[in-house]
């Protein structure tokens, strides 16, 4: 019975850490990606990675492409074509990177959250930023949305920009 009260008492110490942690700054980034009316539908590759001011990569924050199995490195034969974090990223990389590359989504909103001591933020210095996210789709198009930000954030941020094609809306949300 002791050891049932410890580990419950553990499990509430950690949730109340885990929630202390959210409050104290984060930065959530939302992709959606729309159902398409199309005769032959493949989800979207896609990348997320924010640029400084001179247009140079400062972190990446997500890529999704074809993952049959974790050795299984054949689709990354199309990551090219997400062309702009392809050139400006993706080619230097050693894919897959563990915490960054994962499998393709499902039609829908997926929510990706930073915390602001995670390494992707702890590495930008204060200025403004471009959030980027790019989609590309076999048989379909291509699509690059970008929404530009104040790194640290002083106030609650929270932009949205509409995606015309093979990205719905793209949040963010930035806490101090």
């Amino acid at each position: 019975m002791r050891r049932v009260l410890a580990t419950g008492a553990l499990i509430l110490a950690g949730m109340f850490a885990l929630q202390n942690d959210a409050t104290a700054g984060e930065m959530k980034v939302t992709i959606e990606i729309p159902q398409l009316r199309v005769s032959e539908y493949h989800r979207p590759y896609i990348a997320a990675w924010i640029e400084d001011e001179d247009n140079q990569v400062a972190a990446n924050l997500t890529v999704w492409y074809q993952l049959k199995h974790p050795t299984d490195q054949s689709g990354t034969k199309w990551l090219p074509d997400l062309r702009q974090w392809w050139r400006k990223s993706g080619r230097s990389l050693e894919l897959p990177v563990d915490g960054l590359t994962g499998a393709t989504r499902p039609v829908g909103e997926h929510k990706l959250i930073f915390s602001a001591d995670d390494e992707r933020l702890t590495n930008l210095k204060s200025g403004s930023y471009t959030l980027n996210v790019e989609a590309s789709r076999e048989v379909g198009g291509r699509e690059l949305l970008q929404i530009k930000f104040d790194w640290p954030a002083k106030k609650s941020q929270s932009f949205n920009v509409e995606g015309k094609e093979e990205l719905g809306t793209i949040g963010l949300t930035i806490q101090p």
